[in-house]
C-alpha cells in the first residue's frame, strides 16, 4: 500500500481510502453487512487506514455498520471520517449540534479524525454553514477534541470553491477530481489552489461514478493496446495518484473483485504514471470527448422553455451516454426528468434564437427522445 503525509496534520495516511456509500446491498437494500466486512477486513489487512462514511450514505445505515467495523480494531490504528449534511434534515440553528450527536452515537465514538462540511454549494454555505452557524459548532467542537480535523467536501463552480477555500485555514478539502472532469467543479484550478495553499486534497470521484471503469469497447482499446493487464479503473486511479498533494483517494468499492484490483493498483511500485502513459490517458479523453453529441455547454440561455423542456439537463444526459456509452443509466436519468423531458418540445424554435452555439436544438431534441426514451 502506498502512503502519503500529510504534511500540515502531520498524519500518513493510506492512498486509497475506502469510500462508504456503496457496499453491497441484501435484496431489500440493506448493507449486506457479511460481504461489507469482508470487504473492508481485506482492505485494512492490506494497509488501507482511511474509512469515509458519511450521515445519508445507506439511507442512514453507513455509519452505524462503520461504528461495528471500528470495534474490531485499536481506534488509533484508522481513521474515520464523516460528513455533516446539508440537506433537508439541517434547518435550525440547533441541527448542527443535533446531527453531531446523532452521528456520535451511530459510530460510537468519542472524536472524528476527519470531519466535513459535506456537499458544499453556494446555497449550503451561504443558508447553512454561515446562516445556521454550522462552522461555528464544528469549530467549537474541535476545540473540545471532537473533531481532529476539520475540512469539507464540494460539489459547485471553482469561484464558489476559491470563495470557501480562502475563507479560512482548512485542515483539507476533498474534491470531485478525474481526468475527464478537470475543467467541471473544483477541477485543475481548484487542484492547484489548494495546493498553493498547503491544503492537503482528497479526491472523490476518481472513476466519475463509474463512468471511465466500463469505457465503450473501442476507448478501452486504447488501454489495452499500451497495457492488456491493466483495468479502466486502474488507469483513472493512477491519472489522480500522479498528482502530488492529493493525500488520499477515495474509492466507493462495491464488491469483492472492486477491492481485489484497487490493492492491487495501489500496491504497484509505481502508481503515478509517467509522461507516456500520460499521453496514453490524453488520447483517451480526446477520443471520449469525440463522441459529444453537441456543443451544449450549460449555459441556459435557451431557458425556460414555454413547455417546461430542460434542454441542458436532457442533452447532458445524451452526451453523457454517448461518451461513455453508458445508455441504461442515461436512460433511468432521463426516465425521472417527467414533463421536463424532450418529448414535451413543441418545437416553437424559441430556444434556437437564444443559443450561443447555435445548435439545432429542434432536431437534438428529437434525437434525445429517439435514443432516450
Amino acid at each position: 500500500m502506498k502512503y502519503r503525509t500529510l504534511e500540515k496534520l502531520n498524519k500518513e495516511v493510506s492512498l486509497l481510502g475506502f469510500g462508504c456509500m456503496r457496499f453491497p446491498t441484501t435484496e431489500d437494500g440493506h448493507i449486506d453487512e457479511e460481504r461489507a466486512m469482508k470487504m473492508v477486513d481485506e482492505a485494512i489487512a492490506n494497509g488501507v487506514n482511511y474509512l469515509d462514511t458519511a450521515y445519508p450514505y445507506h439511507d442512514g445505515e453507513s455509519e452505524v455498520f462503520i461504528g461495528k467495523v471500528l470495534k474490531k480494531y485499536p481506534r488509533e490504528s484508522l481513521y474515520l471520517a464523516t460528513k455533516m449534511p446539508f440537506f433537508s434534515m439541517m434547518q435550525t440553528k440547533e441541527d448542527p449540534e443535533r446531527l453531531f450527536n446523532e452521528q456520535l452515537q451511530k459510530l460510537d465514538v468519542e472524536y472524528f479524525d476527519f470531519y466535513l462540511l459535506h456537499c458544499l454549494n453556494r446555497e449550503f454555505w451561504e443558508k447553512k454553514v454561515l446562516g445556521l452557524g454550522a462552522l461555528d459548532f464544528c469549530l467549537e467542537m474541535q476545540r473540545q477534541g471532537k473533531i481532529k480535523h476539520l475540512g469539507f467536501s464540494f460539489h459547485d463552480d471553482y469561484e464558489v470553491f476559491e470563495e470557501i477555500l480562502n475563507y479560512r485555514d482548512w485542515d483539507f478539502c476533498q474534491i470531485q477530481y478525474n481526468y475527464m472532469d478537470t475543467n467541471i467543479q473544483a477541477g485543475d484550478r481548484g487542484y492547484e489552489l489548494a495546493t498553493s495553499k498547503g491544503v492537503p486534497v482528497i479526491v472523490m470521484e476518481p472513476i466519475k461514478g463509474g463512468s471511465l471503469a466500463n469505457l465503450p469497447e473501442d476507448i478501452s482499446n486504447i488501454f489495452k493496446a499500451y497495457d492488456p493487464s491493466a483495468t479502466n479503473s486502474r488507469w483513472a486511479l493512477r491519472w489522480v495518484a500522479t498528482h502530488p498533494n492529493v493525500k488520499i483517494i477515495l474509492s466507493g468499492m462495491s464488491s469483492e473483485e472492486h477491492v481485489k484490483d484497487n490493492l492491487e493498483t495501489f500496491a504497484l511500485d509505481r502508481v503515478e504514471l509517467n509522461d507516456e502513459e500520460m499521453e496514453v490517458v490524453t488520447s483517451v479523453r480526446k477520443a471520449i470527448e469525440a463522441r459529444v453529441k453537441n456543443g451544449c455547454t450549460g449555459c441556459a440561455y435557451c431557458m425556460p422553455c414555454p413547455f417546461g423542456v430542460d434542454i441542458p439537463r436532457n442533452f447532458s444526459l445524451w452526451n453523457q451516454a454517448s461518451m461513455y456509452g453508458n445508455y441504461e443509466k442515461a436512460k433511468k436519468r432521463y426516465a425521472s426528468l417527467d414533463t421536463a423531458k424532450a418529448s414535451f418540445c413543441k418545437e416553437c424554435g424559441k430556444c434556437e434564437t437564444l443559443c450561443p452555439q447555435a445548435i439545432k436544438i429542434r432536431d437534438n431534441l428529437r434525437q434525445v427522445k429517439e435514443e432516450l426514451e
